[in-house]
């Protein structure tokens, strides 16, 4: 028996037509949070709910929700699906798209149908989860979970010296709903891996039944600017060798170890930055991720260790400022188990799995039982103009979520 389906060309085309706008003068898709850009983004996407027939709500935050609410269920909890439509610099027509427009997506293929839910199902675009513009990330799920004040959010000064409050007012998304008004029954988010590991396997579908905590650190290293041709190295209180130090100490750590942890130094910067100058300041961040809370905290105590041992070594002073850190998250088993079994019966291999980027559904998690559907990265790239997934697969996707959310919508979450 033919199983019922979204509508292909139409979540495709949307897909594509999302991903024109927003280029830059070099062709760059660059959609950050709150910018001219994300704002004709928003629109688009705000046209096309108001053509599904959806109500249209936008909190204070900048969240937008499209709800369909049918007859008689309105005061339920609704099935929330979503991601987000802002990008990095430069990025792909996928990440956080693909999971907003297909969430509107099984909506309206469940209106077609005639579906009766016993509650109403909704659809979110997330404010500023890429945390480009404005940190931290995923800050418009983390402000609707209750993690962040919503005043002090509005507060944030963007890297460019803007206010998101201004922001969203001055693009027309300064919402009036308080952040929460709607509090899930469930939520599932559909998004690209960003990762090999579907496609190296072979494997169409991940069911995500956890994500990684993230530690974000920013390290500062103080030592002497002095000339390079004349101080000799034992006399040196480089802070650049210090830094690299730190780089080498992350990586050793992290490949001798047997479990999934993995380490980063992502930004790096030298004063004077003169290549015959000995550095007098080094800083840089440091991201760890482990999908367990115990790893994590023992890594981020190395890591405390050896600077500590560093500092005297080499002689420099050293500061760490926490930029951010959230907790691994396990999503509903229940939820999973549905992705499993519907990708089994559309006659898909299915791979549970861990989430190594962060994403609007370990906030959600906090207030909802959630869980999250991958689908294969060519090459696992993303946040690149390269990434890419094969239509066939996006449509897989949502076909599942689609399967997921009807048997939600009608019969609730499992027992």
């Amino acid at each position: 028996m033919t199983r019922p389906s979204i509508d292909a060309a139409r979540l495709l085309g949307r897909i594509r037509t999302l991903g024109e706008i927003g280029r830059d003068s070099e062709g760059r898709l660059v959609r950050l949070a709150a910018s001219d850009s994300e704002k004709l983004g928003r629109d688009q996407f705000v046209a096309w709910i108001e053509d599904a027939g959806l109500e249209v709500a936008v909190d204070r935050i900048g969240n937008i929700f499209g709800i369909w609410k049918p007859d008689g269920v309105a005061d339920n909890a609704p099935i929330l699906l979503g991601s987000h439509i802002d990008t990095v610099i430069g990025a792909g027509i996928f990440d956080g798209c693909y999971g907003t427009l297909s969430g509107l997506e099984v909506i309206e293929t469940l209106k077609a149908e005639g579906l009766a839910p016993s509650r109403p199902i909704a659809v979110a675009a997330f404010t500023n989860e890429e945390g480009v513009r404005y940190a931290p990330d995923m800050m418009g799920s983390l402000v609707y979970a209750g993690g962040l004040d919503v005043d002090a959010a509005l507060a944030t000064i963007g890297t460019d010296g803007t206010v998101l409050g201004e922001e969203l007012k001055r693009v027309g998304y300064a919402g009036e709903y308080e952040p929460g008004f709607l509090k899930p029954h469930a939520y599932v988010e559909l998004h690209i891996e960003q990762g090999p590991v579907l496609e190296r396997e072979g494997v169409p579908v991940g069911a995500v039944e956890d994500l990684q905590g993230i530690s974000w650190q920013k390290v500062t290293i103080i030592g002497d600017a002095n000339h390079a041709g004349t101080t000799p190295i034992s006399m040196r209180r480089d802070a650049g060798h210090a830094a690299a130090r730190v780089v080498t100490f992350l990586r050793d750590r992290a490949k001798a170890s047997n479990t999934p942890t993995v380490a980063t130094v992502g930004c790096m910067n030298f004063e004077p930055n003169a290549i015959n100058v000995i550095p007098s300041r080094a800083t840089f961040t440091v991201d760890l991720r482990d999908p367990d809370e115990g790893r994590l905290r023992e890594e981020e105590a190395a890591l405390a260790s050896f600077l500590e041992s560093l500092s005297a070594k080499e002689q420099v002073g050293i500061s760490v400022e926490r930029l951010a850190r959230f907790e691994p998250v396990k999503f509903d088993l229940g939820i999973v188990e549905l992705i499993g079994n519907s990708a089994g019966k559309r006659g898909l291999a299915c791979r549970r799995m861990t989430s190594g980027a962060g994403h609007d559904a370990q906030m959600i998690a906090r207030i909802a039982p959630s869980a999250m559907i991958f689908v294969p990265s060519a090459g696992g790239i993303s946040h690149n103009p390269k990434e890419y997934t094969a239509d066939e697969d996006l449509v897989a996707g949502a076909n599942i979520l689609l399967d997921v959310v009807r048997r939600l919508a009608t019969e609730g979450l499992p027992a």
